[in-house]
């Protein structure tokens, strides 16, 4: 049954003030053969045959409720304490929207505040903005803003073969008919398969270079010392250029902070803090730089002030409204935010605090560490991964990685690795396998128990098994 809000006297005095008689009508310029086709449609439905046959497609579904996963390559499985969903779900939270009139939106522009603060926290940097639609927008933002600080007088921008290959693409498009040229990342530059060649990158850098940016922890997992990336750092800065890092938040609650090592912003992906990755968003990109860069943040930033009788409050502040009403003079044109996957970061850090949040980082490290000791052992993988790296590593397999996913997923319930072939010609035949504090001692050695008979036979069936607990 269709339900028509307007009656039929208000349908007609509609239609009178257009000048027409009938709906139909409307579609006098589309061709009379095409009007009205006729629809093949299934015999209606009640709500509860149609809620028992959307449950039984969704057992189709390879959920991580039901399989092992061992696939990152930019979205993470990690444990979302309840608290988060809990203050998520409040309506004033998830029916809010622009919080231009400070008066009426205390409460979401003080959960914007303590996000930014957070943030800053965790990058070592000294202001961050209200977070843009995913990781690799943010990286594009960083590019527009090093553009900006130039006032639009360099033109180049170095990217590092190791960052995500879809925050390159990113770039790319956020950037096309700027006049701007994006070098660097090139998969040839590799030496030896996956190991950045910083030096170089590092030759690529002239008077015309806005920003170099690099991963850390790169795409591949890796991680470059602090010390190493501060040299780089200071190479990019005796050019007059901007040095731009994406991490990994979680890592950061480990690692040291990008700030502690030169750069001028730092970016990357927030659905590890306290999103699900909810079959590909929404998700939200964090944006963090320096003090002297923060009027040219895009987006939205939330200060702190009193009132007029000295009572706490937060408004939107230094970013002028150009970025968001006025198109042909704004810094960008992103107006929107992702304030309520924001919300779900600030109460995941809030919820886990500095030490939760290094147990969540160590428990990665530790359980990759020795997911990839426990395969390099096995018979026909070789680890091509060097210490140290994060939560993800490479791993050549001997046989192709698509035949291997599948015979993981089919026979064991397991979802495999990233295959890096895909984006990486010359790492045909190896995977990007992915370890969080989700993944328990038994999952890992259900993993290469699987490896270990696929290594023997592909085909087949390896019976009923029970994922590891």
């Amino acid at each position: 049954m269709t339900y028509v809000p307007h009656s039929q006297a208000e349908r007609q005095a509609m239609l009178a003030a257009i000048g027409v008689d009938r709906v139909e009508d409307l579609f006098a310029d589309v061709p009379e053969a095409l009007r009205f086709p006729k629809v093949s449609l299934p015999e209606p439905l009640s709500e509860l045959e149609i809620l028992q046959e959307l449950q039984w497609m969704s057992e189709s579904n390879a959920d991580l409720d039901h399989y092992a996963c061992f696939l990152g390559a930019g979205a993470y499985n990690h444990y979302v304490p309840s608290v988060v969903d809990h203050v998520i779900s409040r309506s004033e939270f998830y029916t809010a929207y622009t919080p231009y009139q400070p008066e009426v939106s205390q409460g979401t522009l003080q959960t914007i505040f303590e996000y930014q603060s957070m943030i800053c926290a965790l990058t070592g940097m000294e202001a961050a903005n209200a977070s843009h639609y995913d990781g690799a927008t943010s990286m594009a933002e960083a590019v527009l803003m090093a553009v900006a600080v130039s006032r639009g007088r360099r033109h180049k921008v170095i990217l590092s073969p190791t960052i995500h290959p879809e925050y390159r693409e990113t770039v790319r498009t956020y950037t096309q008919g700027m006049g701007l040229t994006v070098v660097g990342d090139d998969p040839g530059k590799l030496r030896e398969g996956i190991d950045l060649d910083l030096e170089a990158l590092k030759a690529l850098l002239d008077s015309d270079t806005a920003c170099l940016i690099v991963q850390n922890p790169d795409f591949f997992g890796q991680m470059e010392s602090p010390a190493v990336l501060q040299e780089l750092a200071d190479a990019v800065h005796e050019a007059g250029a901007m040095f731009v890092v994406s991490a990994d938040p979680i890592s950061l609650g480990l690692f040291t902070p990008p700030g502690d090592y030169g750069a001028d912003i730092v970016v990357g992906e927030g659905q590890p803090l306290g999103n699900a990755i909810s079959f590909g968003g929404p998700y939200l990109g964090y944006f963090a730089c320096k003090d002297q860069f923060k009027r040219k943040i895009a987006g939205r930033l939330v200060g702190e002030t009193v009132d007029t009788h000295g009572r706490r409050g937060f408004v939107l502040t230094l970013v002028a409204r150009e970025q968001h009403i006025r198109r042909e003079k704004a810094t960008s044109n992103i107006c929107s935010n992702q304030a309520l996957c924001a919300l779900a970061a600030g109460v995941y850090l809030a919820t886990l605090g500095k030490r939760g949040l290094r147990t969540v980082a160590e428990l990665c490290y530790h359980k990759a560490h020795y997911a990839a000791s426990q395969i390099a052992a096995l018979e026909g993988y070789e680890l091509v991964s060097k210490e140290p790296f994060f939560k993800e590593f490479v791993v050549r397999f001997p046989r192709p990685v698509s035949e291997l996913n599948s015979y993981l997923l089919d026979e064991w319930g397991i979802i495999g690795g990233y295959d890096l072939g895909r984006v990486y010609p010359h790492l045909a035949g190896c995977a990007l396998l992915c370890v969080t504090e989700m993944n328990s001692k038994g999952e890992i050695d259900y993993l290469v128990e699987a490896l270990t008979t696929a290594n023997f036979q592909i085909e087949g069936s390896a019976g009923s098994r029970e994922v590891g607990s």
